[in-house]
Parts: C-alpha cells; sequence; structure tokens
C-alpha cells in the first residue's frame, strides 16, 4: 500500500482545492488579492463540470536535496454530492507507468509491470500522509475548518507564462504536514500545488494544457484488469 501513497496523494490534494473555500468573513473585509482568489475559486467551483489535463509532480528529499519526477495526465468530474462523490483518473506514464482510478470514494490502482492492483475506499488509506488524502473526502464547510485564513497572497508568473495568484494553506490544528500551497490561474483553476511536510520535504504538482468542461467518458474511470492481475485489498 505504500506505493499508493508516494504516487497518488498529492494529486488527491490539488483535487480537493476544487472545492477549497477559505475560513474568512464578508469580501469587504478581505484584503484585494484574497478576495479576488476567492471569488475565482468560487466562479470555477461552481462551472467546473469536468477537468483533463497534462500532469507533472517532482518529490523532493531535503536530506538528500534531490528530487524525482513524474508525468502523466488526468482527468476529473466532480461529483453531485461533494467531493466524496468525485470522479479521477490519473495515469503516470514516466518513469513507469501506474494507473489510479478514483470513484465514488473508492480507488483501484493499477500496477501493470507488477501484474498488480490494489482496491479500496480513499478513507482507509494508512500511513503518515493519510490525513492529506482524507482532503479529497472533505466537504468545502470541513476544508473551512482546518484550515484558517489565506497566507502569502501575491500574483506570480509560472514556467510557461501561466499568469496565478498564490496563497498558503497551514492546518489550524494537528496534521503530518506543514502546509500547503495553492496556484490558481485566471478562470480560478488550481494549477499548482506544493505539500511540505514536517521534516521540509515537498511534493510540487503541477497541471498543464488544462482543458476545461471537455466531454470525458465515464469509462475513464473504470479499469479492466487482465485476469492474471493480483488484487490486494487496500
Amino acid at each position: 500500500m505504500r506505493k499508493f501513497i508516494p504516487f497518488c496523494l498529492s494529486v488527491a490534494v490539488l483535487v480537493s482545492t476544487l472545492g477549497l473555500l477559505p475560513g474568512v468573513g464578508a469580501n469587504a473585509q478581505i484584503p484585494g488579492l484574497v478576495s479576488s482568489a476567492i471569488s475565482r475559486m468560487e466562479k470555477n467551483k461552481r462551472s467546473l463540470k469536468s477537468m483533463r489535463a497534462n500532469i507533472t509532480m517532482s518529490k523532493y528529499n531535503s536530506q538528500l536535496r534531490d528530487s524525482d519526477s513524474y508525468s502523466g495526465v488526468v482527468a476529473y468530474i466532480p461529483g453531485a454530492g461533494g467531493s466524496s462523490s468525485a470522479f479521477m483518473r490519473l495515469e503516470w506514464q514516466h518513469p513507469k507507468q501506474e494507473i489510479l482510478a478514483i470513484s465514488n470514494g473508492s480507488y483501484t490502482l493499477y500496477q501493470p509491470r507488477l501484474s498488480q492492483a490494489y482496491r479500496g475506499k480513499t478513507g482507509s488509506v494508512k500511513g503518515k500522509d493519510s490525513e492529506v488524502l482524507a482532503l479529497i473526502n472533505m466537504s468545502p464547510a470541513q476544508l473551512r475548518t482546518k484550515f484558517g485564513e489565506f497566507q502569502d497572497t501575491r500574483e506570480e508568473t509560472l514556467a510557461g507564462g501561466i499568469w496565478t495568484q498564490h496563497f498558503k494553506a497551514i492546518p489550524s490544528g494537528p496534521a503530518n504536514y506543514k502546509y500547503i500551497e495553492v496556484w490558481i490561474d485566471k478562470d480560478g483553476m488550481p494549477v499548482q500545488t506544493k505539500m511540505v511536510e514536517k521534516n521540509d520535504d515537498s511534493t510540487t504538482v503541477r497541471l498543464t494544457n488544462v482543458e476545461r468542461n471537455g466531454s470525458i467518458s465515464m469509462d475513464q474511470f473504470k479499469i479492466d484488469l487482465p485476469a492474471n492481475v493480483k488484487i490486494i485489498k487496500g
């Protein structure tokens, strides 16, 4: 089950931010950049029907001062009942193939090179980072409770000339990580996240070539496993 966490955890964090709303008061009392970020995210949340994008992930080891990089594609459809009923398909293509499908709070993680697949509920994932994975199952109200006001809010241009608004979300209670940084584009779409752990290791996820509200077949969120694949309950 350890394989599931490093390849998929931070993507769950990024997807969870599609419904993230901060615990703040009326917009009239909020500084301009924070108010703008909130408005963009609220608009994106209301209008988003589907999302497809290229995805990269960089995992930084602070002790070794070294990074591992991954790339692939991701597809996402919000659930009618909130994030716990959302659909997501993540396919890592480099440096090795891993396919994750999440549907209504359940997941399948297929590892073709090992002829094995993990299946279970997203809430059942164990390990030091399981709390962060649980973000994908939280309602906006729960997220507002978990995080306080946005911090370090600023405008920033990412590689490729993508204009974004950046903010930092720090857990208001005990957590297995220090904070999460989020970059949202002009449409309010979170196109980059960075999770920093207590030992200063970090994971950065970036979306590029984002396609909003395109047609995505629901078959994308089902993985037809070959007969010889070993299934492991997560």
